[in-house]
């Protein structure tokens, strides 16, 4: 499962690899795959059980193989750290939301499977996250973007870099991709960089589609 993945970039490279993905968001899907889309709380399927995608198919698993997942950072992430205070005084209301969305990545991260990855930016020191298993760059990726990411990972083997470039552009920069305004600068910052989403594939679940006996898929 790719939890809180509304683009589907990951889900879609798993599935290019022969693997049955799903993507789960509370968000309808941008990627086009409705067949592929669980739409609604992540939470409720962490431990799998039956589920229902967007197109009305009624699906079940015991338990989930690999659980990746991208759960919201705005209020938790090093970026907004400046608006956890009104001059000298604690944003009461805004670090309340920020305890959410930490409570929502620790309750991800200790989910009961065997592989879990959980990405977010540089967390704000004040929520006290443990510290990441690895930070990757997309211009590790084949992406010229200089942009800190951060994976915690159990039962999986660390990212290894695919095409690494030079970076000509940072997230920071008032004319990148990252910084445009309008109503869905978020929805397009979240945006798995392709590089990584097919790193993720790869390295961690690997092209299935020829492991297949009388047309059943075989898991090595």
């Amino acid at each position: 499962m790719v939890a809180c993945e509304e683009s589907q970039r990951v889900c879609t490279a798993f599935r290019e690899r022969g693997h049955e993905a799903y993507s789960c968001d509370i968000l309808e899907p941008s990627g086009g795959h409705s067949e592929w889309h669980i739409l609604g709380d992540c939470l409720k399927i962490l431990s799998g059980g039956v589920f229902v995608t967007m197109d009305g198919t009624e699906h079940e698993v015991d338990r989930w193989d690999l659980i990746i997942a991208f759960p919201p950072c705005t209020y938790t992430s090093n970026a907004g750290a400046c608006h956890l205070f009104k001059g000298k005084r604690l944003n009461l209301q805004r670090f309340y939301k920020g305890l959410c969305g930490k409570a929502l990545f620790e309750t991800i991260r200790k989910a009961d499977c065997e592989k879990i990855a959980v990405e977010n930016p540089v967390p704000s020191k004040i929520y006290g996250y443990e510290s990441p298993s690895q930070i990757i760059q997309p211009y590790e990726f084949g992406h010229p973007i200089s942009k800190k990411t951060c994976l915690w990972l159990k039962g999986l083997e660390p990212l290894q870099p695919t095409n690494i470039v030079k970076p000509t552009q940072s997230c920071h920069d008032a004319h990148t991709w990252f910084s445009t305004g309008g109503k869905d600068r978020q929805r397009k910052r979240s945006i798995t960089f392709q590089g990584i989403a097919d790193a993720f594939a790869s390295q961690w679940g690997g092209d299935i589609r020829d492991d297949k006996i009388d047309g059943v898929t075989t898991w090595n």
